[in-house]
């Protein structure tokens, strides 16, 4: 058996209030949750026990996955009372872990996409005899993220802060999100507290000497905590440069979910995603943006990198371009909105309210 805890959190990324007002099932990412994406993922690599750790509304989680089955492993629930930070979360889920005390667990943060090998993460554990393992990604720049530099044997010689400056920028790799603990190591978490893994577990394991490893995989890895990086990650999912198994459709320009309807001269591409029940008018043009179920964009309209909430309405000639759209708001025809603009749930814009192009 190999369990994994995946922590999902606050359930979604800072698109949530902009798109919803009410509880509702999770934001889809290309057709699905961002955690469907995360346990298929993982069931692919041997997990077959998954302990899905939160502290916000856990019944949207159980109403949704159930007891695991449908999607090929056993799903146990585990709920904070109050937010414990990731490695308070981690050791409040220990109980509910199956493990032997020298067995692997594997850890995932929520709302991460990644490509990594998991089970070549699990088996490079196993042979370096490690307590810990950290998946790390390199990235272009390392300014925005924590740095993790390791030695010539992949072993972990600090955790530093956020660099402020170029020269302080020790080592491209970061922390991608994914961990391989042995089991007897959580138990050694500080209980009943909130506790950092980046900033309290992890420096004080190099102290105590123990073996944590570095496991550098260049694969895919986004984090879609932001409503552009939500965007991409849908994006990335269709077109197959993000893999998951749990992908409703075949990877491609776009994906149209059952039930949705456009019109043949409208135009999909760059990896939209158009949701059940949503509508594509004639003309319209819709690139690398994310139609949740219901909604509409009009004939003639242009749709650019945003994100279209359900029921929401894009008029006739609308342009947008790096929109959020909330829930059953209206966009009236002719309005422009550019990179940045979001539009609050059931807000309606008159028609051509807002314009940016030149009056020349």
């Amino acid at each position: 058996m190999l369990e994994a805890v995946l922590l999902v959190g606050g359930q979604g990324t800072r698109l949530r209030p902009l798109t919803v007002t009410t509880p509702k099932p999770m934001l889809p990412v290309a057709g699905v949750p961002c955690t469907e994406h995360q346990i298929a993922r993982a069931r692919e690599a041997g997990v077959t026990r998954v302990i899905l750790g939160t502290s916000y509304k856990p019944e949207v989680f159980s109403a949704y996955f159930g007891d695991g089955s449908r999607f090929g492993v056993e799903l146990v629930y585990v709920t904070e009372d109050v937010p414990m930070g990731t490695g308070g979360a981690i050791r409040h889920v220990a109980p509910y872990l199956e493990s032997g005390p020298d067995e692997p667990v594997l850890v995932f943060n929520g709302d991460i996409l990644s490509g990594h090998d998991i089970a070549g993460q699990v088996k490079r554990w196993r042979a370096d005899d490690a307590d810990v393992s950290l998946y790390l990604t390199r990235v272009e720049d390392p300014r925005a993220y924590g740095l993790v530099p390791t030695d010539d044997d992949g072993r972990v010689l600090q955790f530093l802060e956020k660099p402020a400056t170029a020269e302080e920028c020790v080592t491209d790799q970061i922390n991608a999100g994914c961990y391989v603990f042995r089991r007897s190591l959580i138990d050694q978490i500080p209980i009943g507290r909130p506790v950092s893994v980046e900033r309290e577990t992890f420096p004080g394991l190099l102290v105590a000497g123990a073996t944590v490893t570095g496991f550098v995989d260049e694969g895919y890895w986004l984090d879609l905590g932001t409503p552009l990086a939500f965007v991409q990650g849908s994006r990335d999912l269709v077109t197959g440069l993000a893999p998951s198994p749990a992908l409703p459709g075949p990877v491609g320009d776009f994906l149209v979910l059952p039930g949705a309807e456009v019109e043949p001269d409208a135009v999909l591409t760059g990896g939209t995603c158009v949701g059940a029940g949503a509508t594509v008018g004639s003309g319209a043009v819709v690139d690398g943006s994310s139609l949740f179920d219901g909604a509409m964009v009009a004939s003639g309209a242009h749709v650019r990198d945003s994100v279209i909430g359900s029921g929401a309405i894009i008029g006739a000639g609308a342009f947008l371009d790096g929109v959020v759209v909330g829930d059953r708001a209206m966009i009236g025809p002719g309005n422009e909105l550019v990179r940045g603009a979001r539009v609050w749930p059931g807000v309606a814009l008159g028609e051509t309210a807002v314009r940016f192009s030149s009056d020349r």
